[in-house]
């Protein structure tokens, strides 16, 4: 994976939650946003824990090496309507229409990306980050004026490299800085690194995963901690992301996805339907409230019979494996008889000595063996064949069909 595909997934990171369906100002669960990566003010009243950290695992190669840090978050914009009254003063206002389109004040953000390159994978070495405030306005028309603000933003980065046996356990920790106190969440989000994460570049080295450690590094990876921010491999053994969610190694955007949708963790066809069944109302209030959220309702207004097909989803092969059973070698198509004795669900007692077909034989992360099944006799066979649902036994809970 290149660094541009591991920003595409660390993008998804960044934006996690930043609008959620349905998209609209007035949804209750829009009003309370920047769930993930919040790194608050340390003299706030309120809000998020002012620090994050992660430590990760890198394979030296030879001659000098280091690493590049990308601290990557959102800074908060909040975005204010002022309508003109008839003496030509001015009003901050909920929201304003001009003509056909209706403007609302809200709270928009500013991507943010600090890169610190070449930090020496040895010893230590601090950063002092400051992303400045600003302001903005445009004039709407002659009936007022969007105006836009952006408060300072003070952050500490420090990396720290030991040695652990022939790897070295490198420690990149972000703190917030801002120096005065601040009351209340509102201003507390103001100074705040929103879905703050790492990406981490190295030069003649490599990462080792700490996720699923190679044999030399089990000890090295146990001894990490990581602090509200978690270190995956993102595609390439020189590339890894500090993500504040809980990730798998070498994550990637699905090649059927057509755009964000904001709600990462949902199913992309899922929120293209229901978004293509708000109603004309809806739809205009989404647009009105963010640019991203018209972009998100343009893209699935204008969604085809094929796009949607598209995100339907892929069939994919669960798993080639086999197993012994008797002594006999089990695999794809094997005709099995089913003996439940682990009782995990009470369903299963209802297969007992019924012969089923076997579709897959998969292992868990533990290294555990699981023997996917459809019952012959089932009249749902092929469907449930089709959706890939199947149903999953231990190898001592089936015998070879024809065996005693």
């Amino acid at each position: 994976m290149s660094l541009d595909a591991a920003r595409a997934v660390a993008d998804a990171v960044l934006y996690e939650g930043y609008l959620l369906y349905p998209y609209r100002a007035s949804a209750a669960k829009n009003r309370s946003r920047w769930q993930f990566g919040v790194l608050g003010p340390p003299l706030a009243s309120a809000g998020e824990p002012p620090e994050m950290a992660m430590q990760c695992l890198v394979r030296p190669g030879s001659g000098p090496f280091a690493v590049t840090v990308r601290l990557r978050f959102l800074q908060l914009q909040t975005r204010e309507v002022r309508a003109k009254r008839p003496d030509g003063t001015e009003e901050a206002v909920a929201e304003l229409r001009v003509g056909d389109a209706t403007l609302l004040s809200w709270d928009e953000a500013v991507e943010r990306e600090i890169m610190l390159p070449n930090v020496p994978v040895d010893g230590a070495m601090t950063f002092e980050v400051t992303v400045p405030g600003g302001h903005d306005e445009e004039p709407v028309a002659e009936a007022g004026r969007v105006v836009r603000r952006r408060w300072p933003i003070s952050a500490r980065v420090r990396a720290t490299s030991v040695p652990d046996g022939d790897l070295r356990r490198l420690t990149v920790a972000v703190a917030n800085t801002h120096p005065d106190p601040v009351t209340g969440r509102d201003e507390a989000v103001r100074h705040s690194l929103l879905g703050a994460h790492l990406l981490l570049e190295a030069c003649n080295a490599v990462f080792v995963s700490v996720l699923d450690p190679p044999p030399d590094a089990v000890a090295a990876a146990a001894r990490c901690r990581q602090d509200r921010c978690w270190p995956v491999l993102a595609g390439s053994p020189g590339l890894v992301l500090g993500s504040p969610i809980i990730l798998y190694d070498n994550p990637r955007i699905a090649e059927q996805s057509n755009g964000e949708l904001y709600d990462s963790t949902e199913i992309d066809e899922l929120l293209t339907l229901r978004v293509m069944t708000m109603t004309d109302a809806e739809k205009a209030e989404a647009r009105a409230t963010d640019p991203r959220a018209a972009a998100i309702v343009e893209r699935c207004d204008a969604a085809t019979a094929a796009d949607l097909d598209r995100l339907h989803g892929t069939r994919r092969d669960p798993g080639s494996g086999s197993v012994v059973i008797a002594g006999v070698r089990i695999g794809r198509d094997s005709l099995v008889r089913v003996r439940p004795n682990r009782r995990a669900d009470a369903q299963d007692l209802f297969f007992a000595g019924r012969v089923a077909r076997v579709t897959a034989v998969v292992e868990d992360v533990d290294g555990g063996t699981h023997v996917a099944v459809v019952l012959l006799d089932d009249p749902a066979a092929e469907l449930h064949d089709w959706y890939g649902r199947y149903f999953y036994f231990a190898p001592d809970e089936l015998t070879p069909e024809g065996s005693p």
